[in-house]
């Protein structure tokens, strides 16, 4: 949930990677509870079309005219389940829509709400139905998070308590979209040295040239490190940015960016994010 938050605060976009059942979707509305934010679930398939999510024109026979309608992408928080189960063109929609934060239809342009956050889950690429996200749409979420399974204790609450939807139903807002408009602008303001700078451009120029890499980071990787580190020195309640805040975003931030150059087809990021944390001197 932390990384979750600080993904938001960070305005960016997050990928959910897990088994089904997992509690992604209950993560998902109970973020958009917490913080008061208006909430739509779209369910992707191999038969969801790009109207289906951005909206699509009707005719009016009062007015005479064609009228929009809005598509569930038309809320703060999107929740887009089982991404990887839509075809490319439909993912496609979404991905634009996520990069822009807006979307046009029939020739309009129409602003998507702010704050704008899809929170995007996907099935492991070995289940059946499955069509992969490319490298260049799998970019486009600042971090990338699995939930696993949960701890004996915490999973014995789960068995203890009641139906999932009616504690949904409890949660009370805790924030409102000017004091979250606030955070966010807070982040902004977090504090960077040059060492920190140096230290992000050692982590991003050992993946550019380590032998067990694929492919390096881009500058857009680089970023997103940077300012998903600021999101997190802020949870921490700090005005500057440490390297243990760096670390701690890392794995999010950059497994699904990176590839082994032994198995280029495969996944293999989280091994090489370690052995940045492990390679790499935090001092240079």
């Amino acid at each position: 949930m932390k990384l979750a938050l600080a993904c938001l605060l960070a305005r960016g976009h997050l990928l959910i990677e897990d088994l089904p059942g997992m509690g992604k979707t209950l993560l998902s509305h109970a973020l958009a509870r917490v913080l008061g934010l208006t909430y739509n679930r779209i369910q992707f398939t191999s038969d969801v079309l790009p109207s289906d999510i951005i909206g699509t024109a009707i005719f009016d026979r009062e007015r005479g005219d064609f009228r929009f309608i809005e598509g569930p992408l038309f809320a703060q928080v999107v929740l887009a389940d089982e991404i990887n189960r839509a075809t490319p063109k439909s993912q496609s929609a979404l991905l634009e829509a996520m990069e822009e934060r807006q979307v046009t239809a029939e020739g309009v342009t129409r602003p998507l709400p702010e704050p704008f956050f899809v929170i995007a889950t996907q099935n492991p690429s070995t289940q059946t139905g499955t069509f992969p996200l490319p490298e260049s749409q799998l970019d486009r979420f600042l971090m990338r998070i699995e939930l696993g399974y949960p701890d004996p204790e915490a999973e014995r609450e789960l068995l203890r308590g009641g139906d999932r939807r009616q504690v949904l139903g409890r949660i009370e807002p805790v924030l409102d979209l000017e004091g979250l408009s606030h955070l966010q602008a807070l982040v902004d303001e977090i504090k960077v040295s040059e060492p920190l700078i140096e230290y992000v451009q050692r982590l991003v120029a050992y993946s550019r040239r380590g032998a067990d890499f694929a492919f390096g980071l881009s500058p857009r990787g680089s970023l997103a490190l940077l300012q998903s580190a600021r999101a997190w020195a802020l949870l921490q309640d700090r005005s500057h940015v440490v390297p243990e805040d760096v670390q701690a975003v890392l794995p999010g931030v950059v497994e699904h960016r990176l590839r082994e150059a032994a198995d280029y087809t495969g996944h293999g990021g989280g091994a090489l994010a370690q052995k940045l944390l492990t390679s790499v001197d935090v001092v240079g």
